[in-house]
């Protein structure tokens, strides 16, 4: 099907278009069924001026698709992922306004050993991975953080006071302790907690300490909580009750030019004793 020229579209009348821009741009002709069924294939490549202004050509395309007979199943099924996707934006945006701002702590989870899991558990994987993110989001919500993202076998949860950070990662421990897994398994997380000062999106967080937090819980064993100096220092409200600090020394974090200071948090009831920090001291 040959382009309209601009001559050809001013011959043309308004509703011979599914979208006019505000600079008068005739966009997505619909005057006979060729040009209809390129609109709906075209549809997602422009660049509309408002959602109203998306819905009101996407009423159009679809009134002359039934004019001319055709069935539009792939424009419909595009549309509503399109939707979807906008939808699942959106919440993100209204969650991301209720997330700390200014100093706030991560926590970061990790499963330790995923890649023998997945080949041991097969299609039973992704229920037992549902199982662990539904465990951890629940502590981090009950102790008053906030689930910023999930990717793969980690979850990064943020928290406004490095106390409620350190209860959410004694507590997610026990309960993956106490948790009866597939097969009878001992299921084990690596758990960071940093402290910094990162730029808040409606997506997510960037910033040095996100990383920071990645790397403190890549130096973990399964089973192990470690905190970094920054969250160290800022529990002047205190540490909550039965929960020690175990000072490991300085340890460089990887892609980080100066060595930090690492804690073991340790509880009467979890265990204590653990091999090497996975890191260069």
């Amino acid at each position: 099907m040959a382009s309209l020229s601009d001559k050809q579209r001013a011959q043309l009348p308004k509703r011979a278009f599914a979208y006019i821009d505000s600079r008068g741009r005739r966009r997505l002709p619909i005057y006979d069924e060729a040009h209809v069924r390129s609109a709906l294939g075209r549809f997602n490549q422009v660049q509309f001026e408002s959602d109203a202004a998306r819905e009101e050509a996407r009423t159009k395309v679809l009134k002359a698709a039934r004019r001319f007979g055709v069935l539009p199943v792939g424009f419909i099924q595009s549309q509503l992922h399109s939707e979807r996707r906008r939808g699942q934006a959106d919440t993100q945006a209204r969650r991301a306004e209720k997330w700390p701002t200014g100093a706030v702590t991560f926590l970061m989870t990790d499963i330790e050993g995923s890649t023998t899991l997945l080949a041991d558990l097969e299609d039973r994987y992704g229920s037992f991975l549902g199982d662990v993110r539904r465990l951890i989001r629940a502590q981090v919500r009950r102790t008053g953080g906030h689930q910023v993202e999930v990717h793969a076998d980690e979850l990064l949860a943020a928290f406004s006071k490095s106390s409620a950070a350190l209860a959410a990662a004694v507590a997610i421990q026990r309960r993956m302790r106490d948790k009866r897994w597939p097969d009878e398994r001992e299921i084990r997380l690596r758990i960071g907690v940093h402290r910094g000062h990162p730029t808040r999106t409606e997506t997510g967080y960037i910033g040095l300490s996100v990383h920071a937090v990645s790397r403190v819980c890549q130096a973990a064993h399964g089973g192990q909580i470690l905190i970094s100096r920054s969250v160290h220092e800022a529990l002047t409200d205190g540490i909550p009750d039965g929960i020690g600090l175990v000072d490991l020394g300085q340890h460089r974090l990887r892609g980080f030019p100066r060595p930090d200071a690492l804690f073991q948090v340790q509880a009467d009831d979890l265990p204590s004793d653990f091999p090497p920090l996975r890191t260069s001291i």
